[in-house]
């Protein structure tokens, strides 16, 4: 009934193949000979990603306010204050968190995915990190608060803004290939 173990290349009992440097199964074997190819995400990291934890999150703000980094401080703090997508964060603009040079306590910003408003508060450290910024970057109410540079695009893009996040993820120790490229599912600091 069973198979019986033979030399050469032939299957064994297991379903394992004898020959040298093959360690496929016969289900494998199956697979190819009916033309089927191999998933593209096998042995991937499929689904989503965990969110940074919050000991990463504090690491992190100290590192880069060791590094002096005043744009990435200003996003990483709106990041974490917001818990918005990152198409949300790049699309924002000066003159929806900053009247007359002062950012302001509260406001309340439409998300492009669904147009649902959300209503949100920035936190002391994130003003603080946010009034620094646009006094660096020099930027207008019209403006958008994280402009690109090498681009003709007027602000970040999503992609921009996604290896930022795994920047800062390699930054803090985490590998950048398990942990999520949003932080709106990161644990809130105040």
């Amino acid at each position: 009934m069973g198979r019986e173990p033979t030399v050469g290349g032939k299957a064994q009992a297991d379903g394992s193949s004898t020959t040298p440097g093959d360690h496929t199964t016969d289900a494998e074997h199956a697979q190819r000979a009916i033309g089927r190819p191999e998933p593209y995400n096998k042995g991937k990291l499929v689904g989503p990603k965990p969110p940074f934890k919050l000991k990463e999150i504090w690491a992190l703000r100290i590192r880069l306010q060791i590094a002096k980094t005043i744009r990435d401080q200003a996003l990483f703090s709106l990041a974490i204050d917001r818990k918005l997508r990152g198409c949300d964060l790049v699309n924002l603009p000066v003159g929806d968190v900053a009247h007359g040079g002062r950012v302001v306590a509260r406001t309340t910003v439409a998300r492009r995915k669904t147009d649902q408003p959300v209503r949100f508060e920035l936190t002391e450290r994130t003003r603080g990190a946010v009034e620094a910024w646009i006094a660096a970057a020099d930027l207008r109410a019209e403006q958008f608060l994280f402009p690109s540079h090498p681009s003709p695009s007027p602000q970040f893009s999503t992609r921009q803004y996604s290896k930022i996040v795994k920047g800062w993820a390699t930054l803090s120790g985490v590998d950048a290939k398990t942990t999520a490229t949003t932080l709106c599912d990161a644990p809130r600091l105040r």
